[in-house]
């Protein structure tokens, strides 16, 4: 009788583990209100841990909420999560390790951490791709080749991305391709 209780102990562990284990890597959504409507996203942190957790803290922190897309350029990206409506650019974090070679492409609908030309530059600032750009990916551990690290997907409200793209850009402090009228996220935050 023991060993079977042995043995039902052991599968009622290991079933809670795995339990334990399949929860902690589901991924996470985010929605996005912005003044154009919602977008919801969906993170990947099997595949981009310090990416995803880096977005998560700052929209649980409510960095995002107030911020502007500064930099739209139809045909390519919407980028945001730097500066407020003020165009005054927000304290950050320190800088994360590119995740680039993790294996997710920048293609359409993906989101992905804008850096610097450093490789691990990469703080609060991500860019929604509007269409594939393959040549943002990963191809070699240099810093020409390192690309820019995808971490999560627009799952719905790609319409509003593609709305961003069709705003009238211009110049503002020193800025190129930032929409005439901001696009502000009014709110982002942790869905599920």
């Amino acid at each position: 009788m023991r060993p079977l209780m042995l043995a039902l102990l052991f599968s009622l562990t290991t079933s809670l583990s795995f339990a334990q284990e399949k929860t902690m890597s589901e991924p996470t959504k985010v929605k996005l209100t912005t003044s154009l409507g919602e977008i919801t996203i969906q993170l990947n942190p099997e595949k981009a841990p310090i990416s995803s957790a880096n977005f998560l803290t700052y929209v649980k922190e409510g960095f995002y909420n107030g911020t502007i897309f500064h930099r739209v350029i139809p045909d390519f990206m919407a980028q945001g999560g730097g500066f407020d409506t003020s165009f005054t650019q927000k304290a950050v974090h320190a800088p994360i390790k590119n995740e680039a070679n993790n294996g997710l492409a920048n293609k359409r609908g993906t989101l992905a951490m804008a850096r610097t030309n450093v490789p691990d530059s990469a703080t609060g600032q991500f860019f929604i791709n509007l269409k594939d750009n393959t040549f943002l990916n990963h191809t070699s551990p240099t810093a020409s080749g390192w690309g820019y690290a995808v971490f999560g997907e627009v799952i719905s409200g790609m319409e509003v991305v593609d709305a961003m793209a069709k705003a009238p850009t211009g110049n503002r402090g020193g800025h190129q391709d930032v929409p005439k009228t901001d696009i502000i996220v009014e709110k982002a935050e942790v869905v599920e």
